[in-house]
């Protein structure tokens, strides 16, 4: 693999309900509130959106009302900053290290999100992680965000990379596993620290599903032949 694809909240970075909570607090400005059908019929949305880019998913939320649906977004950014100003913001066990592996064998590594560009360089800034990687990139980077294979793509293209088979991809949510399927990755393996359960995962697409991406690396850099989907770590495995 020459290059690694990796998502952010609920893959490198414990969410916890960061991203939930800001979800719910973002609807709510819109008058959906918690304790109503329609917060259920909402939030059950979100969980299911998890991955896309964050407008997209208010957008499908408020259908036709565009102004509604960014006036909600701009209340999850700021929601999701209070979030973060409270509490901080943490690695997933591991992900350091792994992003030290990768990149000590040469891998190249960018971040994918669907946190607007702004979010992302916050959640950067938070980190310290702007040296860690080679590319990070946000929906505004170009094109669409996930389920497409759009963000890949362009880390593929920006990074030089000569054929996408040379592509893993890694992330928490369905949407990440068709991104990398449509980007046509040779490993597309989710992680069981964020979203989606590990049958979400592999109806998605994922050759492989990880206890975290602290596994991610051995998965990697292991010979091709050893890549096998059955070799694939399932909670009931661990």
């Amino acid at each position: 693999m020459t290059v690694a694809c990796l998502d952010l909240a609920g893959t490198t970075v414990a969410d916890g309900d960061a991203v939930a909570t800001a979800f719910a607090e973002a609807i709510a400005t819109m008058g959906i509130v918690a304790g109503t059908t329609a917060y259920e019929r909402a939030m059950a949305h979100v969980h299911d959106a998890r991955g896309r880019p964050k407008i997209e998913v208010f957008r499908s939320l408020f259908a036709g009302d565009e102004a509604r649906a960014q006036a909600a977004n701009l209340s999850f950014e700021r929601s999701y900053d209070l979030i973060v100003d409270r509490r901080g913001l943490v690695p997933v066990p591991g992900t350091e290290e792994a992003l030290h592996r990768l990149a000590s064998a040469g891998v190249r590594v960018c971040l994918l999100t669907g946190f607007s560009r702004r979010t992302l360089g916050r959640v950067l800034d938070t980190l310290g992680w702007w040296g860690r990687v080679d590319m990070a990139l946000s929906p505004e980077d170009g094109g669409r965000g996930r389920p497409w294979p759009d963000l890949i793509l362009s880390a593929a293209l920006r990074l030089g990379i000569d054929d996408v088979r040379h592509i893993a991809v890694c992330g928490d949510t369905e949407n990440d596993m068709l991104s990398g399927r449509r980007a046509g990755a040779s490993i597309v393996a989710g992680v069981l620290t964020g979203a989606h359960d590990a049958d979400r995962l592999h109806s998605a697409g994922a050759t492989h599903v990880l206890a975290s991406v602290a596994d991610f690396p051995d998965l990697v850099l292991s010979p091709p032949r050893s890549r096998h989907h059955d070799d694939a770590v399932t909670a009931e495995h661990r």
